[in-house]
């Protein structure tokens, strides 16, 4: 039975659940509704391991505004893992750039709302256990042999490079330079706090209140880890609207933003920017027929340390 089975209520039905009902999809999998305040994701991706859901104890732990995923329990049935999870509150604060565009102008509400994750995020102590994770299309975790998180994401660059960076470089003009100014610029940026990172803040994973308040932070795994707050400010302002018509705009607003009002170095914002396309280009695709990769490669012609557009 695949995870896109329609079967799944009727299956759910049988658990107990008689009033399931599919209420979205991601990269993961696919969540149910199950009642009772519970819901269920059939993963079609890398399902969750004990090591994730310490990570998810670890969040609960921490006294945060906002609601994170809490798995009570896990099954697998026919080759399929499926996790129950406590059902977070409120609703998606707006569809992914892939399938609806985002206006011009970013609302007030959703830059409040970006800023208060991103700051109760950077209250949670990093943990071994988010120490321990691995990065999405990598092969150790991330933390493995390395004491400062640049030289984690060091190592990571030039793993993922080695993957497939050829295909890149095709697309990237003077691309064994800017890897190479990539890391000098990230190896010399200074030690900072080391908290919780969630590395996938695109708007489904923000829930938000009625009032567009944020409530609940969810999908955690595609990029979660233990570093600088900065990185996770980085990678928000950047995936936060990706393929919209006003995305290179909304990018560099967002990351004014984040410098201004959290403290971070823009140029630091920029390096951690350039480690992110460089670390996840080939992770759906490995040519210009993939949106993911394409997104990589003009962020990367774009980005003023990797582009040697900065000291």
């Amino acid at each position: 039975m695949s995870a896109t089975s329609c079967r799944w209520p009727g299956y759910f039905a049988a658990r107990g659940y008689p009033n399931a009902h599919r209420v979205g999809s991601g990269v993961e999998g696919i969540v149910y509704r199950l009642g009772h305040g519970r819901v269920a994701k059939v993963w079609t991706g890398r399902p969750p391991t004990a090591l994730t859901r310490q990570v998810y104890a670890d969040l609960a732990q921490r006294p945060l505004p906002l609601a994170t995923p809490e798995i009570l329990e896990v099954e697998e049935h026919q080759g399929v893992v499926i996790t129950y999870e406590r059902e977070l509150p409120g609703a998606p604060m707006r569809g992914d750039s892939a399938h609806e565009d985002h206006e011009r102008q970013l609302p007030v509400q959703h830059k409040s709302a970006l800023l208060a994750v991103l700051r109760a995020l950077a209250s949670v102590p990093g943990t071994d256990a988010m120490r321990r994770l691995t990065v999405r299309g990598d092969d150790r975790p991330l933390w493995q042999g390395h004491h400062r998180f640049q030289d984690a994401l060091a190592a990571l660059v030039t793993r993922a490079v080695a993957r497939h960076g050829a295909a890149l470089a095709v697309r990237v003009p003077d691309f064994d330079s800017g890897v190479a100014r990539t890391l000098r610029a990230l190896g010399a940026l200074p030690d900072a706090p080391v908290t919780a990172i969630h590395g996938d803040l695109v708007p489904p994973n923000i829930h938000t209140d009625a009032a567009g308040r944020p409530v609940a932070v969810l999908d955690f795994g595609f990029y979660t880890t233990a570093g600088d707050p900065a990185f996770e400010a980085a990678v928000t302002a950047a995936v936060w609207d990706m393929y919209g018509p006003y995305a290179t705009e909304h990018a560099a607003e967002l990351t004014r933003l984040f410098a201004q009002e959290l403290g971070y170095a823009p140029a630091a914002l920029a390096v951690y920017q350039a480690v992110y396309a460089l670390t996840t280009y080939d992770l759906y695709g490995r040519d210009n027929n993939d949106g993911h990769f394409r997104w990589c490669a003009e962020q990367l012609c774009r980005n003023a340390v990797f582009s040697a557009r900065v000291s």
